[in-house]
C-alpha cells in the first residue's frame, strides 16, 4: 500500500485515535495537552501530503480509496478529494492545533474530555470532506453535532445548554430533509456512491428524476442552508458562538459553517445542475439578504463575539452568492472565502477568547483604551480586522474580489447589492476596533492586563502569516481549486444549451 493509498485514511482518523490513546495518558494537564498537540500537528503535517502531491492536471478525484463496508445496504468506504475539499481538509488540520494552543490555560475542568472532544470533532470534519460515499458522508455530518454540542453544553458560557440544544436541534432536523433524498436515490440507483450517482443521472438511468428533482434539490438544500447558515435560519449561530469555549467557536466558523458552502458545491451543482440554474434567482436574493443583514446587526451589536458571528453570516453569504452566479470567477471566489474566513475569523474569536479569560465579559463597554496596555494584542488584532474587511495584499480581498466579479457577469445588480457588504464590514470591524482599542481607559482593571502570553502568540502568529501569504500569492491555492471550479460549471454549459434548443 503506497502513501497516496492510504494518506486519506490517516488523515482522517489518526485524531480519532490520538483521542482513543488519551484515555490511557495519566491524568496530568500539561501530558494531556502536549498529547493532543502534537497528535494534531501530526495530523497537519500529513495533510500537507495532499496539495503537495496533488496533479492540477488530473481531472476528478485523487487519492481515492473505494472498499466494501457493507454489503447489504450496499454501502462502501470511497473517500476521495479535488480542488475544492482538498484545501478545506488542510483548513481543517491547521486550524485544531491552534485550538489546541488557544485552550492550553483557559480549560481547567475536565480537561481529558475537553481534548478528546477536540478530536473527535476535528475526524468527523475531515470525514465530511473526503467522503464519496453518501452513507458515510452523512455519518460523518452527523457524527460532528455530538462533539460540538459537548464542547458547547459542557465547557461554554452562561446559556451554554440553551444555546448546545438550539444549534443541535436546528441542524439535526434539517438534516433530516437530506437523509430522504440521499435514500429516494439509493433506492433508484442501487448505490450511495456520489461518482455513481451522478453518472447515473446525467446518464437518464434514474426513473422518475425529472419529477422528484425539485424536491431531492430541496432536501440537499435545506440541509446545507440551515448549516452555512443562510438567512432566514441563521438565528442558532450567535447563540452558538457566544455561549461556547474559544476553541469551540473556531472550528464552529472556521470549519462547521464551510460544511454547509462545501454540500452547495458538491452536491447541490453537482448532482442537480438544471435544479440549480432555476433555483440560483431566489438563493442569490437570500444570500444578498444574509451580506447586508448581517453586516448591519453586527454594526450594532455591544457584544464582541456576537459582532464576529454575524460577521460570518454576512461574509458566508457571499460564498453563497459566488457559488450560484455559475461563473469560474465566482466558484474560485467562492472557495476561497471559505477558506480566508476560516483564517481570519477563527483568528478574531481567539483574539476575542483571549480578552475574556482577562476580563470575563465580550461586552465592548467594558473596555477601551487596550492599545495601551495590550500592544501586541492590538497589533494582531488590527491586522485580522484588516484581513476581514478585504484589504489588498491580505486574504479578503482575493475572494471577495473574484466573488463580486463573477456576480457581476451573472447579474450586474446583484454584484453591486454585494459590493456593499465589504463597506459595511469596514464599518463594524473598525468601528469596533476603535472602541476597544482607542480611547481613554475607563475601568482601572484594564491599565492591568496582561498582553499576548507564548501560547496565545503560538495561536497567532500562523493566521498572520497565512492571511498574508494568501493576500500576496493567491495562486497556490487558486491553481488547485480552478480545475474543480471548471469541472463543477461544465454541466452547466449544457443546461443552458439545451435551453437555447428549446
Amino acid at each position: 500500500m503506497t502513501l497516496d493509498s492510504a494518506i486519506l485514511t490517516l488523515v482522517t482518523f489518526i485524531p480519532l485515535a490520538g483521542g482513543l490513546l488519551l484515555l490511557l495518558v495519566p491524568r496530568r494537564d500539561r501530558d494531556i495537552r502536549l498529547f493532543s498537540l502534537v497528535i494534531t500537528l501530526l495530523a497537519f503535517v500529513l495533510s500537507l501530503h495532499l496539495p503537495v502531491h496533488f496533479h492540477r492536471a488530473q481531472p476528478g478525484f485523487q487519492y481515492e480509496i473505494d472498499k466494501q463496508w457493507i454489503s447489504s445496504p450496499n454501502i462502501h468506504y470511497h473517500m476521495g478529494v479535488d480542488g475544492f475539499s482538498v484545501w478545506l481538509v488542510v483548513l481543517t488540520t491547521f486550524l485544531t492545533p491552534l485550538c489546541v494552543l488557544i485552550s492550553w490555560k483557559s480549560i481547567h475542568e475536565r480537561v481529558k474530555e475537553f481534548f478528546i472532544i477536540l478530536l473527535i470533532l476535528e475526524t468527523a470534519l475531515i470525514g465530511v470532506f473526503t467522503a464519496l460515499d453518501l452513507f458515510l458522508f452523512y455519518f460523518f455530518w452527523e457524527a460532528t453535532l455530538i462533539p460540538m454540542a459537548l464542547l458547547i453544553g459542557i465547557y461554554g458560557h452562561g446559556r451554554r445548554v440553551y444555546a448546545a440544544v438550539k444549534f443541535f436541534l436546528y441542524t439535526m432536523i434539517a438534516s433530516v430533509f437530506m437523509l430522504a433524498s440521499i435514500l429516494w436515490l439509493y433506492v433508484k440507483v442501487g448505490s450511495f456512491d456520489f461518482v455513481t450517482i451522478q453518472n447515473a443521472i446525467r446518464n437518464g438511468q434514474v426513473g422518475n428524476f425529472l419529477g422528484a428533482a425539485p424536491w431531492l434539490f430541496l432536501g440537499f438544500f435545506v440541509a446545507f442552508a440551515v448549516k452555512v447558515p443562510l438567512f432566514p435560519v441563521h438565528t442558532w449561530l450567535p447563540d452558538a458562538h457566544v455561549e461556547a469555549p474559544t476553541a469551540g467557536s473556531v472550528l464552529l466558523a472556521g470549519v462547521l459553517l464551510k460544511m454547509g458552502t462545501y454540500g452547495m458545491l458538491r452536491f447541490n451543482l453537482g448532482l442537480f445542475p438544471e435544479q440549480s440554474r432555476h433555483n440560483a434567482p431566489w438563493i442569490m436574493v437570500l444570500a444578498l439578504i444574509g451580506i447586508i443583514y448581517g453586516a448591519l446587526v453586527a454594526m450594532v451589536q455591544p457584544n464582541m463575539k456576537k459582532l464576529v458571528a454575524y460577521s460570518s453570516i454576512s461574509h458566508l453569504g457571499f460564498v453563497v452568492l459566488g457559488i450560484f452566479s455559475f461563473t469560474t470567477a465566482g466558484l474560485n471566489g467562492a472557495e476561497f472565502v471559505m477558506l480566508a474566513h476560516g483564517v481570519s475569523t477563527g483568528a478574531l474569536f481567539m483574539l476575542a477568547g483571549i480578552i475574556y479569560e482577562r476580563r470575563h465579559t465580550y461586552e465592548i463597554r467594558e473596555l477601551g483604551g487596550l492599545a495601551t496596555t495590550m500592544p501586541i494584542y492590538a497589533a494582531f488584532f488590527l491586522f485580522m480586522v484588516l484581513s476581514s474587511v478585504g484589504l489588498p495584499l491580505l486574504n479578503g480581498f482575493i475572494g471577495e474580489f473574484l466573488v463580486l466579479s463573477g456576480t457581476f457577469q451573472a447579474r450586474a445588480v446583484y454584484g453591486i447589492l454585494g459590493a456593499t457588504g465589504v463597506i459595511w464590514s469596514a464599518c463594524y470591524l473598525l468601528w469596533m476596533y476603535q472602541r476597544v482599542f482607542f480611547g481613554k481607559v475607563t475601568h482601572d482593571v484594564n491599565n492591568t492586563l496582561p498582553d499576548l502570553s507564548g501560547h496565545e502568540r503560538a495561536a497567532l502568529w500562523p493566521t498572520a502569516v497565512v492571511a498574508l501569504v494568501m493576500g500576496v500569492a493567491p495562486l497556490i491555492w487558486l491553481n488547485l481549486i480552478d480545475p474543480a471550479a471548471q469541472g463543477a460549471l461544465a454541466p452547466f454549459a449544457q443546461v443552458l444549451s439545451k435551453v437555447v434548443d428549446r
